[in-house]
């Protein structure tokens, strides 16, 4: 698209905005021009304040598809869409609420404290005792009973870094998130070899081997901090690549080294870059993709984000 057109579409795009009286919501792992555009740019946790503050009629929520569920569960009352359908996630898929449902019932006997990662679906949280993201997950395991068995679901790497902070013992989902997987103690260590005076900061998504190579491991919002406050002027982000843009907006005087994958010099997610700007302008035009839940189902999954939403003030 010509610088020319880019700018057209953004101007029809606020237009609409401001029409439709909709707030634009843009995940950290978006592509720049949609991060550029958006009122709030965040991880999980920032965004699904903005959902449940906004006053805003519609929510165009760029990002993937649990995450514009999780804003129409919180505000039934707007109208939620999103840029792309298709946009999902692997963490998602890796936990069918049929299959979570037919485990918990299978081991009825033990009681499970279920604390499910945002990243899933609607049918999934409303099988959950709280919902939980990466910026919050440790004061939501220490916050659960101390007298019943947890389950961690669906990212066993976020799990396991958890239960090393928390010390808690607990079960884990078998899920991972498809990009963090992608970075290894192999291409992480090359990188670190190439800039032996660079930090790095890492996302808890990561296996425990790259996780060890970390100076610090966080959730992209507090990657924001890290990367301001720390006196090294090189840092390797290791995390889907989008964080780089709005690491470079906001930290603009430090160098910021993408993590490279054992394939390619950065890890991108296929779901993630699904979003554009033309769809988004569509999205707002005829409002539409928009999300829609079962009432019943909404409400058994509303309860555990405000729960977390309630531990994470």
């Amino acid at each position: 698209m010509s610088t020319a057109a880019a700018t057209d579409l953004r101007e029809e795009i606020l237009a609409l905005k401001k029409e439709k009286n909709a707030v634009i919501l843009a995940h950290n792992y978006q592509i720049e021009e949609i991060q550029t555009i958006a009122d709030y740019c965040g991880d999980s946790l920032g965004l699904a304040f903005r959902a449940q503050e906004t006053d805003a009629e519609v929510i165009a929520f760029c990002g993937v598809h649990f995450m514009a569920e999780t804003a129409k569960i919180i505000n039934p009352e707007k109208t939620v869409v999103l840029p792309d359908a298709d946009a999902g996630c692997s963490l998602e898929q890796s936990c069918p609420a049929d299959e979570l449902e037919a485990f918990l019932k299978e081991n009825e006997e033990k009681n499970y404290y279920v604390i499910t990662y945002i990243n899933s679906s609607a049918a999934v949280k409303a099988l959950s005792d709280v919902i939980c993201t990466s910026g919050n997950a440790v004061r939501i395991v220490e916050a659960a009973p101390k007298d019943r068995p947890i389950l961690f679901a669906p990212d066993q790497n976020l799990g396991h870094w958890v239960a090393e902070q928390t010390g808690r013992e607990m079960d884990f989902w078998n899920g991972a998130c498809y990009v963090h997987v992608e970075f290894t103690r192999d291409s992480i260590q090359r990188i670190k070899d190439e800039h032996p005076d660079a930090v790095v900061v890492a996302h808890p998504e990561c296996t425990t081997a790259v996780r060890l190579l970390a100076d610090e491991v966080c959730s992209t919002e507090k990657m924001v901090h890290f990367c301001r406050d720390t006196d090294s002027q090189n840092i390797i982000v290791v995390t889907e690549a989008g964080m780089l843009h709005r690491l470079k907006r906001e930290v603009p005087d430090k160098n910021l080294i993408p993590g490279p994958t054992d394939n390619c010099a950065c890890a991108e997610c296929r779901y993630m870059k699904m979003n554009t700007l033309e769809k988004l302008y569509l999205c707002l035009r005829d409002l539409k993709p928009e999300v829609t839940l079962d009432e019943e189902m909404r409400r058994a999954a509303k309860a555990p984000i405000m729960k977390m939403l309630e531990l994470s003030k």
